[in-house]
């Protein structure tokens, strides 16, 4: 299916807008789900540090674990997401949306275990505690607007961040995320 949102069009789940890079680090979804989810996340590698390639690296398992030392504790991690967006507001997708990319872990959102089957995954290059850069909201909301477009059943309250699907174990994005700015989200968090 092919729908053009912004002049923007999904073709076997992949975005025209977006770089493409190809991550290993998925899976087919389980039958009879398809996204209704999307989850925000932060992160930069190595930690606080921006502008590298580093999370391309990290994404497609080719991160050299001798270049940082955080890098050695994280270098036989397989993970994923379906999209990244820069500080400069830079879009890459690894992942079709029609795949499972594995950038949830363990997780849970209104009594459905194993968000990673039915959500798609958007890293923003940032941590918790350093506000966001104007360019990354600007694209987020471009690329929620898109994949509601191409995925009605994703409601507005269907975007979350990583530390309330796995609460306790993760915090991303973080207090420094402002949810006011996104488009169509709950701002009380």
């Amino acid at each position: 299916m092919t729908t053009t949102t912004d002049n923007w069009f999904f073709s076997a789940g992949w975005l025209s807008a977006a770089k493409r890079v190809d991550s290993p680090n998925y899976n087919p979804r389980p039958a009879n789900s398809s996204p209704a989810l999307i989850v925000v996340h932060g992160i930069s590698l190595p930690p606080g540090c921006y502008g590298g390639g580093e999370i391309e690296s990290f994404f497609c398992n080719t991160l050299k674990a001798d270049d940082h030392p955080y890098f050695g504790e994280i270098i036989d991690l397989r993970v994923s997401a379906h999209f990244l967006v820069s500080r400069s507001g830079a879009l890459v997708q690894f992942v079709d949306t029609e795949s499972r990319a594995w950038h949830a872990g363990v997780s849970r959102w209104k009594g459905r275990e194993n968000c990673n089957d039915f959500s798609i995954g958007i890293e923003l290059e940032g941590c918790d505690h350093e506000p966001y850069a104007e360019p990354q909201y600007a694209m987020l909301n471009r690329l929620i607007r898109a994949l509601q477009n191409q995925y009605p059943q994703i409601q507005h309250d269907a975007i979350v961040g990583h530390c309330e699907i796995a609460p306790g174990r993760k915090t991303d994005p973080g207090p420094a995320f402002d949810w006011s700015r996104v488009v169509g989200s709950s701002a009380n968090r």
